[in-house]
C-alpha cells in the first residue's frame, strides 16, 4: 500500500512497480507523434488544471485514504517521470538516476519559493528533501481564495508549468526558457483575455482569475501587476516572446484559455471568435483548433461531477446542452446512416456504455476504436474522430446518440427479447 502522506513514499513507489503491481511500460499510438500523445496523456489525467482525474501509470493502486493533496501529488511525480522515460527512452530506468534528475532540476530552475525550500531541507536525505519539494509545490497563497471553497480543486493549477519547465530541462541539461514566474504570467494574460473575450466579467471568472493567480506564488511586484491587467484588461501584446516557445506551454495556454470560456458553462460567439484568434496567434494548425476546444469541453464534462466549479445541475446542464446541440445538429446529416450502423454495432454500443462507468480493458478499447473508425470513415462529418484523440468523445456521443436515433438504439439494447 502506498501512502504520499508518509517519507518514504517515493521509493516504496518504485518497490511495488518492481513487484508488478503495476507497469511502467507504454507505447505511443499510431497516428499520433510523441508530442500529441504525451499532451493527450497529461490532458486525460487532469494534471493539465491541477486537478488528478486519473494516475498515469499507478491507476491499479487504492487511493480511497489519500487526500485531494496527495492525488496531485501522486500525478505530478508520474507526470515527470512520463517525461523522464520518453526523453531517456534508449535506455532502462534507473530510479536513482531520475530521482537525481528531479533534484538538479528543482535546484536549478527559478520557480518562486524554491530558495526557502532548501533553506528548510538541508540536513534531509535526498529522498526526504525531493519528497517535501513536491509537496511545497502544491502550496498556495491560500488568502487569495479565501471564501472560495467551490474552485478549491483548481487551486493548483500551475503545478503543470513544473511538467513543462522539466521537459526543456532534460533535452538542454540546462533552464534555457525564461523563469517560472515568466510562464506563469503569460498564462495569466490567456485567462484576463478569455475573461474579457465577451466584454462582460462574472463573478466566476473573478474568482477563477483568483486561483489561477493564488497557483502562481508570484513575487508582490508580479502579483500587482496580474490583479491591474485582470482589471483593465489583456491585449495578445502582453505575451512575452516565451509563449510560443515550447509546443506543450502553447497547448497549455489553449487548454487554459478553453476551460476560462467554460468557466460559465457555456461558450458564445464573441469568446469562439477569441478562442480561434488566440490559436492563430499561438500557430495551432487550423484542422487541430476544433479538436482542441472539444477535448477541452469533453473534459469539463467527463469530471463535471468532481470539478466543483462545474458541481450543479444546472451548470452541468447548461453545458451539455450546448455540446448537445451542436453534436446533434452534426449527427443529424447522417442520421439515417448512423441508425442502420448501429443496428449491425450492438456489442460496439454495449462497450462505449460501459466505458461510462467502468475501466475498459486493452482489447476493449481496441475493439471500441476499430469499429466505431469503421463507422465514422464513410461519415465526413464526423471526421474529428480520426484525429488524435478522437476516441475520447466516444461516451459523449454515445449521451447524444439516443436522443438522435432512439429507435435504432433501443434495437441494440434488445437481447433476443420477442419483438
Amino acid at each position: 500500500m502506498l501512502a504520499p502522506g508518509s517519507k518514504g513514499w517515493i521509493n516504496k513507489y518504485f518497490d511495488l512497480e518492481r513487484r508488478n503491481e503495476f507497469s511502467l511500460e507504454f507505447s505511443v499510438p499510431k497516428g499520433l507523434t510523441r508530442k500529441e500523445y504525451v499532451h493527450l496523456r497529461f490532458l486525460r489525467s487532469g494534471i493539465v488544471f491541477g486537478f488528478p482525474v486519473k494516475r498515469i501509470f499507478a491507476n491499479e493502486l487504492k487511493d480511497s485514504k489519500w487526500t485531494q493533496n496527495e492525488k496531485l501529488k501522486v500525478l505530478l511525480f508520474e507526470s515527470l517521470l512520463l517525461i523522464y522515460l520518453m526523453e531517456n527512452s534508449e535506455e532502462p530506468l534507473d530510479p536513482e538516476k531520475f530521482k537525481a534528475s528531479l533534484l538538479s532540476f528543482y535546484a536549478e530552475h527559478n520557480a518562486s519559493g524554491l530558495s526557502k525550500v532548501f533553506g528548510l531541507f538541508m540536513k534531509e536525505t535526498p529522498d526526504e528533501r525531493l519528497e517535501n519539494i513536491l509537496t511545497q509545490r502544491l502550496s498556495v497563497k491560500s488568502k487569495l481564495i479565501e471564501g472560495q471553497y467551490w474552485l478549491g480543486y483548481l487551486s493548483n493549477t500551475f503545478v503543470y508549468l513544473d511538467i513543462v519547465l522539466y521537459r526543456n530541462f532534460l533535452k538542454n541539461r540546462k533552464e534555457t526558457l525564461s523563469n517560472y514566474n515568466e510562464l506563469a504570467n503569460n498564462a495569466l494574460v490567456a485567462i484576463t483575455m478569455a475573461a474579457y473575450s465577451d466584454d462582460i466579467i462574472t463573478d466566476q471568472e473573478k474568482a477563477m482569475f483568483k486561483v489561477f493567480l493564488s497557483s502562481a506564488n508570484l513575487k508582490d511586484s508580479e502579483e500587482r501587476v496580474a490583479k491591474l491587467r485582470f482589471k483593465h484588461g489583456a491585449s495578445l501584446a502582453d505575451f512575452s516572446e516565451i509563449a510560443k516557445s515550447n509546443v506543450l506551454f502553447r497547448r497549455f495556454l489553449i487548454d487554459i484559455t478553453a476551460l476560462t470560456i467554460f468557466v460559465n458553462q457555456e461558450r458564445l460567439p464573441e469568446e469562439i471568435q477569441f478562442f480561434n484568434e488566440m490559436c492563430d496567434f499561438l500557430d495551432v494548425p487550423k484542422k487541430e483548433v476544433h479538436n482542441a476546444m472539444t477535448m477541452i469541453e469533453n473534459f469539463v464534462l467527463q469530471n463535471s461531477s468532481q470539478m466543483s466549479l462545474l458541481s450543479s445541475r444546472s451548470s452541468y446542464e447548461k453545458l451539455y446542452g450546448s455540446v448537445s446541440k451542436r453534436w446533434i445538429k452534426v449527427l443529424s446529416r447522417n442520421s439515417d446512416k448512423l441508425a442502420l450502423e448501429l443496428k449491425e454495432s450492438k456489442e460496439l454500443v454495449q462497450l462505449i456504455r460501459k466505458s461510462t462507468s467502468d475501466e475498459l480493458s486493452k482489447e476493449e478499447k481496441e475493439l471500441v476504436k476499430s469499429q466505431f473508425m469503421d463507422i465514422v470513415k464513410s461519415m465526413p462529418a464526423l471526421a474529428i474522430f480520426m484525429l488524435p484523440g478522437g476516441a475520447l468523445l466516444l461516451p459523449l456521443i454515445l449521451k447524444i446518440i439516443p436522443d438522435l436515433v432512439p429507435s435504432a438504439f433501443r434495437d441494440n439494447e434488445l437481447d433476443d427479447e420477442p419483438q
